[in-house]
């Protein structure tokens, strides 16, 4: 079976526009050729789509394959390339909620918009990704509406002695699909493995695939708690797929900014040794179009190449232990910051105009006093004022705590580093203690002038209340990151 390694995504975490946008904003439209750039030049093996509602995300298989005829006769849809919707959860996003069931309606359709090209059974999308999962509960109710009320209609016929709904309009493929859950949360990542065996306890399959974030848990908790958090589910997850005899595919969501998971060109032997047992990394847009092309497909290959090991054991008690502290300090210091980070964000440029999912709180995370971006946003806002949010909680970590976080996030030191290039140490939104900390753990501050220049020219703009030049400021220290948040 071909799982795919590589899943390029539509998070709009980068500086520059890709060559093939006519702005800098991503259009809907151009995000057609971008799937088809992905796979044909830069070799990802799938584009997850997020679906907002837009008419080009319903028809994106009929307009690949018509578009782009040459390559995809050759790179067949479904088998050895994937579109891999990421549809609305329901229990959380009650605005979107019933564009989910326009979203299982289109697969049927795409399904026949490829057998009328190809005259064959290959069903182009058969998964989907649920965001914010928390229960079997929720990954259920995806699998039977469109077994029981898309498929399972087929053979209803329209009233009594009339013909089926199937010979009327055709039969309905796949007749079912896989739900892959997103995992978003701490307390859902901690008992992963309980969501995934009831969800699985009914179901005759040879895998699974299951979506680990890694972002919003950075938000939420802290560089340090997304890490643990993560490494603790793969260990759960590995162990129950030797339970049940079922082969598991994770995927773990990583951006090029060390917060949210430090995956670039230059890093990525880096990081899949991190997350060894990890089958699928995402390929975000800042790894796509702030680096040079040549660079974005060497490191493709090596992706798609990696052989998979298992996991390295963690001590789950000790890591909760230091998550319970840690993000607890971490809260604090955000909630401080809360204030600043928000004016900021407002002035962080857009990179897509369709809107991207909405996340576990909303189009914004409330947090203690105050609501918040969302991640990227979020992490730019920082960045730009010369705090990177990787150092944020550190103060409270004792050197037995250091030395635990050493064993178990084997990168902590070189991410760190990568972050705090970019640290404006006369910035006096660093909260107290941090700097003490980073020099007690010996950690070097390498001065960016280029970008302490800009964190300054943006905390100035603050301070006078003038925001005019305040994007350009972003932009520029952005630049020098290649990343945007």
């Amino acid at each position: 079976m071909n799982i795919p390694r590589c899943m390029s995504t539509q998070h709009p975490d980068n500086v520059n526009a890709p060559f093939f946008s006519t702005g800098t904003e991503i259009s809907g439209e151009e995000e057609i050729f971008e799937a088809y750039y992905s796979f044909s030049h830069l070799a990802c093996d799938e584009q997850m789509w997020d679906y907002e509602g837009k008419e080009n995300d319903n028809y994106v298989i009929k307009k690949l394959i018509t578009k782009y005829p040459s390559y995809f006769n050759e790179k067949r849809l479904g088998r050895d390339v994937f579109i891999t919707y990421r549809v609305p959860n329901p229990t959380v996003e009650k605005g979107e909620a019933k564009l989910l069931l326009e979203t299982l309606a289109s697969i049927p359709r795409s399904f026949d918009a490829s057998n009328m090209v190809y005259k064959d059974d290959i069903t182009p999308i058969f998964e989907v990704i649920l965001p914010m999962t928390t229960s079997s509960k929720c990954l259920n109710r995806v699998y039977h509406y469109y077994k029981n009320f898309i498929v399972g209609l087929e053979n209803h016929p329209f009233m009594e002695g009339d013909i089926t709904i199937a010979e009327w309009i055709g039969k309905f493929l796949p007749n079912k699909i896989n739900v892959i859950p997103l995992i978003e949360d701490m307390a859902s990542m901690s008992k992963v493995d309980l969501i995934l065996k009831e969800y699985l306890s009914d179901k005759k399959v040879e895998s699974q695939r299951i979506f680990l974030a890694r972002s919003d848990p950075a938000m939420n908790y802290g560089l340090i708690s997304a890490v643990l958090i993560n490494k603790i589910a793969l260990q759960r997850i590995y162990k129950l797929s030797q339970e049940i005899n079922i082969d598991i595919y994770p995927i773990v969501g990583v951006g090029s900014v060390p917060f949210r998971g430090n995956l670039r060109p230059e890093t990525v032997k880096r990081v899949a040794n991190e997350y060894p047992y990890t089958h699928t990394f995402t390929i975000q847009s800042a790894f796509k179009y702030d680096n040079s092309p040549e660079d974005v497909i060497n490191a493709i290959k090596f992706l798609r190449q990696r052989k998979r090991t298992k996991p390295r054991e963690v001590d789950e008690v000790k890591c909760f232990e230091i998550m319970n502290k840690y993000s607890n300090e971490y809260a604090k210091q955000i909630n401080n910051l809360a204030p600043i980070i928000n004016k900021i964000a407002e002035s962080v440029p857009s990179r897509r105009k369709r809107k991207l999912h909405i996340g576990l709180f909303g189009y914004s995370r409330n947090f203690g006093d105050f609501s918040l971006p969302r991640a990227i946003g979020f992490t730019a806002a920082l960045y730009s004022i010369g705090v990177p949010p990787e150092i944020l909680g550190l103060n409270i970590l004792t050197d037995n705590d250091f030395d635990l976080i050493r064993k178990i996030y084997i990168n902590f030191d070189e991410d760190l580093k990568d972050a705090v290039k970019f640290l404006n140490p006369k910035c006096e939104y660093i909260p107290d203690g941090i700097l003490k900390r980073l020099k007690d753990l010996s950690i070097d501050i390498p001065q960016d002038e280029i970008h302490k220049r800009n964190s300054d020219l943006v905390i100035e703009s603050v301070k006078k209340n003038n925001f005019i030049h305040i994007s350009e400021y972003i932009l520029s220290a952005a630049n020098q990151r290649k990343f945007l948040g």
